[in-house]
């Protein structure tokens, strides 16, 4: 009955607008005699929530803004301490070839295998997450990060490190996908790409100190006391997560609908005015959830883990089914290839500040990652708000209607400045150019185009296809890591046989070509969301 009543509602509303409503769409005003669940008083600046809320207090889109930002930083801290490790080993390279007397391209793998086996292991968490809850997830996997990293410093020889390179991989996978469903559990449409790029800066931006922090404690401690350092910080997300961190996800029982008062039949609906905004004394009438940012987790959300819903086996095979999708291969060939330019000035610093004429030390190669760290700062501050304003804008001159592809828009800046960044250091590196300008222009537009690009794809995904959110970012994640392995296998031996020039440029046009994709899903994403508008995807609870 439910889905009738909500099935009748979506065909009232697109009658009035005379549009199709297509998954992904989402009215963002009240309409005709449909009103909707709104943020603040309800006056003409208030938003209309997306996802409609439900009129419990337990249910996480109703919780108080203390207990969204404290579970936000929890997930923050998770995706920090387990993503710190992997590419940290940039500056330690050196150190271990003269530790285990192996070569460099043996030193990089150390990196690359964690890389690669942290895009599978989401193949694990993900249905973790999904069947048993985010918590259990994210606590477990923070603990098999931390017994990696004491491996690593009791490792005595390279095979025994290569395989807690391999566990710590396993153990991390959550720090790239998780978040992203929390995210899409407590935070409403409107306010969902700042977050996003919050995610996507966190992620980059613990990368990127990553090799700061390790090379300047190597140089003085030796490389086994950043692992040290790595453990206790993982500790202390571990019990901060099991003291803080409250389940989020929340099964509504019924679906969020609109009011209205006796709407006109849908076989003959009442001739529409110009505007589709009811201005009546009925628009007064406004639905009510009466604790809408007064809500909060009860004890069951902390339990260790929740009872099993879904189904395993569907986690399992649905990130495959989820490349069929055209919105979901776009974003995640966006995420790797965007990523990849990340990593490619991360495996090759060592390599290149090292050598003459820069002769730079294992912690002035560490201090480089500082330019892509403001890099990731300056994305997060302007492309998450910059594209939830362009998306907000669009939707006022769309009479309140928003498409997921209206935020497409925003990746231009973001392109150009890959581009530029990219040409900088391939150039750079190939014509010995001052470290300052390879590292102030070059890595810092590497850094702002690696935390706004990924999170605008993504973002688009998600909103084309919430309910399938942890599948999505397994989808992205292993598209991404078995780029970055690659990148992380070949890199140096092609730079050492090639210079420095194709392989960077050859990354710098393989971005560019799948950014212009955007110009294709901007004017036809809403067909390719149609195709796809019968498929059960959108039947799940996310």
């Amino acid at each position: 009955m439910v889905e009738v009543t909500r099935e009748r509602t979506l065909q009232d509303i697109e009658n009035e607008l005379d549009i199709t409503i297509y998954p992904g769409t989402e009215v963002m005003v009240d309409v005709g005699t449909h009103h909707f669940i709104k943020s603040g008083s309800g006056d003409g600046e208030a938003r209309v929530l997306v996802p409609q809320p439900s009129d419990d207090p337990l249910d996480p889109l109703n919780w108080t803004y203390f207990w969204k930002l404290t579970t936000i930083i929890c997930a923050s801290f998770v995706s920090i301490s387990q993503n710190l490790g992997p590419l940290a080993n940039a500056p330690l390279f050196g150190l271990y070839v003269e530790e285990w007397n192996i070569s460099l391209a043996d030193a990089v793998q150390t990196t690359a295998v964690t890389i690669l086996v942290l895009g599978f292991s989401n193949l694990v968490w993900i249905p973790i997450s999904t069947c048993f809850g985010r918590r259990p997830a994210l606590i477990f996997s923070t603990l098999v990060c931390t017994i990696s990293s004491i491996w690593r410093v009791r490792a005595t020889s390279y095979n025994s490190f290569l395989g807690a390179s391999a566990l710590n991989g396993f153990g991390a996978g959550p720090c790239e996908s998780l978040m992203p469903q929390i995210i899409a559990d407590i935070i409403f449409l409107h306010d969902r790409g700042k977050y996003q790029t919050l995610y996507f800066a966190i992620y980059f931006g613990s990368l990127s100190l990553g090799p700061v922090i390790a090379g300047s404690m190597a140089e003085r401690f030796g490389w086994r006391s950043f692992w040290w350092f790595n453990t206790g910080l993982l500790i202390f997300t571990l019990i901060l997560n099991i003291a803080l961190l409250p389940e989020t996800r929340f099964a509504r029982k019924t679906h969020p609908k609109p009011t209205s008062e006796s709407c006109p039949s849908v076989e003959e609906p009442e001739t529409k005015s110009s505007s589709v905004i009811d201005h009546s004394e009925n628009a007064s009438r406004q639905p009510q959830d009466p604790w809408l940012s007064r809500g909060r987790p009860s004890v069951k959300q902390f339990l260790p883990w929740g009872p099993y819903q879904g189904s395993i086996l569907q986690e399992l095979w649905l990130p495959w089914y989820l490349h069929a999708f055209p919105i979901v291969e776009f974003a995640a060939f966006i995420v790797s290839f965007s990523a990849s330019g990340f990593l490619v000035a991360n495996l090759t610093q060592q390599q290149f500040f090292g050598e003459p004429p820069y002769n730079f030390t294992t912690q002035e190669v560490g201090f480089t990652n500082f330019a892509i760290f403001t890099g990731s700062m300056i994305g997060l501050l302007t492309s998450g708000p910059l594209s939830d304003w362009v998306a907000n804008y669009f939707t006022k001159r769309n009479r309140g209607i928003r498409e997921p592809e209206m935020r497409l828009i925003t990746m231009v800046p973001y392109t150009l400045g890959m581009i530029i960044g990219l040409t900088v250091v391939g150039v750079g590196y190939t014509r010995l150019w001052s470290w300052k300008v390879i590292v102030i222009i070059g890595y810092t537009l590497l850094g702002m185009q690696v935390t706004s690009l990924p999170s605008i794809a993504s973002t688009y995904a998600i909103d084309s296809y919430k309910p399938a959110t942890g599948a999505i970012f397994i989808t992205i994640t292993i598209n991404k890591n078995l780029w970055g392995y690659g990148v992380g296998k070949f890199i140096t031996p092609w730079t050492l046989e090639a210079g420095y020039l194709v392989p960077v440029m050859t990354l710098m046009a393989l971005i560019t070509l799948i950014c212009t994709f955007g110009i294709l899903f901007w004017y036809r994403g809403k067909y390719f969301r149609g195709l796809t508008r019968n498929s059960f995807l959108h039947q799940l609870d996310s």
